[in-house]
């Protein structure tokens, strides 16, 4: 007798469903408050889709093209968890534990990246990463911890802009979630939500070694007269683009001809524009309240990639803010830290530092976090990540939540040349010393040589008998200086001319 074995497979209905919705929509996320709230995806054309939330009911006839978008009124902050339903025919989404609150996407290289369980603090932090008001998207771009060898089959197959960021769901901020999230960002949401008891989405997009370049559009690259170089011939010979860059895309990708790539060559994480192409495009429906940023350090190597900087920052704040529609959204970056030049190619750090600190006075609504004071001298990363987050965080609170707090350490404002003395003032100065209870250092009319200053109340003075040309200030690699104010906020890197 033969036997026959019939399988039976049962799947559920939702694998069939036509109707879908976007990839960043998922249980336990935030949605952005005070903006009217956007919500889309795909069903069926001609079919009607019913969005319900919070008592709000809208609905839409999907397009010829398969895609839906509906839009509801905007809501106040809100840390009771809701459910968004979405219906088509007999097709049914439901989407649960939605916060309402804000979003900050979190950008940069591998200082951002940098997760929690590698941080100094992380053993006693464990204790607190159970934080349901802060929700956490983090997803793996391709080839993130691989460094200095060829990719291999599985790598390459995702340097595509569907698949290079590994889109997965919205995580409640817990133990097991926290550890691999951007420290600096844990703790940046920590305080804000310390602080405020304000729910706070996190998106994290930052990739390890990723230029500055890479973060912003071509098209934005190639309609700026002093960027369109970047965007000529293949990235991977392109001498306008970091060299570092260049020699790692080649390790990577360099041998592999049949991989994904356009008029720009092969796609790699350090490709101008592959980044915000991947993550910041497809989210750009998506309302936020602002952006963090730690990059840099792969655009300091090379003296004209430090000389543009400042202009390509500002080329990618702008750009950010038009395409989200917030000409004024705010946006936070970290200065470089401290490195020693006999550990890394760091000898442009301190001009670099100030380019970044001028940044201040240029963007509204932007701010800076100094770290030049918890460098290690013999690493790229330093592992103090929650004073990194606590200092952004600062500048959030002080600009955006009304929180009376300082926003940063002591920021120049002027060297005047009066009686023999160059006279500093500074903005952020109350309670001016030197933070390990020493002399003050770090200060120079030459920016080789220490000069001995005096703390005249919210003033340094520098004796000198002759006007000097400039005055500097944490102008080494790896600094010493330790000017802080009352609230232990360290000064920044600086080069003043003396008036």
């Amino acid at each position: 007798m033969k036997y026959i074995f019939i399988s039976i497979i049962l799947f559920p209905a939702t694998l069939f469903s036509q109707l879908k919705v976007a990839f960043i929509f998922s249980d336990n996320m935030v949605l952005q408050r005070n903006n009217p709230i956007h919500i889309w995806g795909t069903a069926t054309p001609r079919q009607q889709v019913s969005v319900s939330f919070n008592n709000e009911h809208k609905s839409v006839i999907v397009k010829n093209d398969s895609t839906w978008s509906v839009y509801l009124h905007q809501q106040e902050a809100n840390s009771n968890a809701q459910t968004l339903l979405i219906k088509s025919g007999k097709d049914k989404i439901e989407i649960k534990n939605i916060l309402i609150g804000d979003i900050w996407v979190c950008t940069g290289q591998s200082n951002m990246e940098w997760p929690l369980y590698n941080e100094m603090h992380f053993a006693e932090e464990i204790k607190n990463t159970n934080q349901p008001l802060i929700r956490i998207n983090n997803p793996p771009p391709a080839g993130r911890y691989v460094y200095g060898v060829a990719y291999g089959d599985s790598l390459n197959k995702r340097l595509n802009k569907k698949d290079f960021y590994a889109w997965g769901q919205w995580q409640t901020c817990d133990s097991n979630s926290a550890k691999s999230m951007s420290a600096v960002a844990y703790y940046f949401a920590k305080s804000i939500v310390g602080n405020t008891n304000i729910p706070i989405g996190l998106i994290n997009l930052s990739i390890g070694g990723a230029p500055l370049e890479a973060f912003i559009s071509t098209d934005a690259l190639k309609n700026n007269k002093e960027f369109s170089d970047k965007v000529k011939g293949n990235w991977l010979y392109n001498n306008a683009l970091p060299e570092w860059i260049r020699e790692r895309g080649l390790q990577n990708v360099g041998k592999n001809t049949g991989g994904f790539q356009d008029e720009l060559g092969l796609n790699h994480a350090y490709k101008p524009g592959f980044a915000f192409e991947c993550g910041v495009q497809p989210i750009l429906s998506f309302p936020i309240k602002g952006v963090i940023c730690y990059q840099g350090e792969s655009n300091s190597l090379d003296k004209p990639r430090v000389e543009e900087y400042k202009d390509l920052m500002h080329l990618l704040i702008n750009e950010y803010r038009a395409k989200w529609k917030q000409p004024t959204m705010p946006f936070y970056w970290v200065q470089l830290s401290s490195i020693d030049t006999a550990y890394y190619h760091s000898q442009y750090w301190p001009e670099f530092r100030d380019d970044q600190r001028q940044l201040i006075s240029e963007v509204k609504n932007g701010g800076m976090a100094v770290c030049s004071d918890i460098g290690l001298n013999n690493s790229v990363h330093p592992t103090n990540k929650k004073d990194v987050g606590e200092r952004l965080a600062r500048w959030a609170l002080h600009d955006e939540y009304n929180i009376a707090i300082t926003p940063s350490g002591p920021l120049p404002l002027s060297a005047k040349f009066l009686k023999d003395k160059v006279i500093i003032t500074f903005k952020y100065a109350n309670g001016l010393k030197a933070s390990n209870g020493e002399v003050v250092k770090g200060f120079s009319i030459d920016g080789e040589h220490d000069a001995p200053v005096i703390i005249n109340k919210n003033t340094i003075e520098i004796n000198d008998a002759q006007k000097p040309k400039f005055v500097y200030y944490g102008w080494k690699p790896f600094t010493d200086a330790n000017l802080v104010n009352a609230d232990n906020l360290p000064a920044s890197t600086f080069k003043l001319l003396v008036k």
